[in-house]
């Protein structure tokens, strides 16, 4: 870590990176999220009887999120992805479901962005289509697990 803003000019204003300097690798991201909810919620999302297949909506809004990250996020580079995977897993608890995203690009800037923005907007696709019968579920333990390529190297989570 260089202890540097990238996003902020001397001036204190934001600023998207400028990457076209920078030489394209193969970069790679994974994020993951948690959802936890009540026993019942659990239940109607595992039968399929709420709004349909809720781990399959949850994973083709997690893909079409990763592929709009720049549009969500300001200084975000629009990036030519090279793949997008979200799965949805049954909690190890059984309180919930785990969302996993891989992202994957070969570019001059990372996919760490659309990793996190895949497995957050997958999370929140499970609490939209699960709202009905339980207001209070939590999202959390949203972050980056790993990533390859680029100048700052491989980084895993502890």
């Amino acid at each position: 870590m260089t202890g540097q803003l990238t996003h902020i000019d001397a001036d204190g204003r934001a600023k998207m990176v400028d990457v076209s300097d920078k030489p394209a690798t193969h970069r790679r991201a994974r994020a993951m999220g948690r959802i936890r909810m009540s026993a019942a919620a659990f239940d109607l999302a595992r039968s399929g009887q709420g709004k349909g297949d809720v781990r399959a909506v949850a994973e083709i809004a997690g893909v079409m999120a990763g592929k709009r990250t720049s549009d969500l996020i300001p200084m975000c580079h629009p990036i030519l992805l090279s793949s997008v995977k979200v799965r949805v897993h049954e909690s190890a608890e059984g309180d919930g479901f785990t969302v996993e995203a891989e992202v994957a690009t070969t570019g001059p800037t990372g996919v760490e962005m659309e990793a996190l923005t895949a497995a957050s907007i997958a999370c929140l696709t499970i609490y939209d289509m699960l709202k009905a019968a339980d207001r209070g579920m939590r999202i959390d333990d949203v972050r980056l697990v790993e990533k390859s390529g680029g100048a700052s190297g491989t980084f895993s989570a502890p």
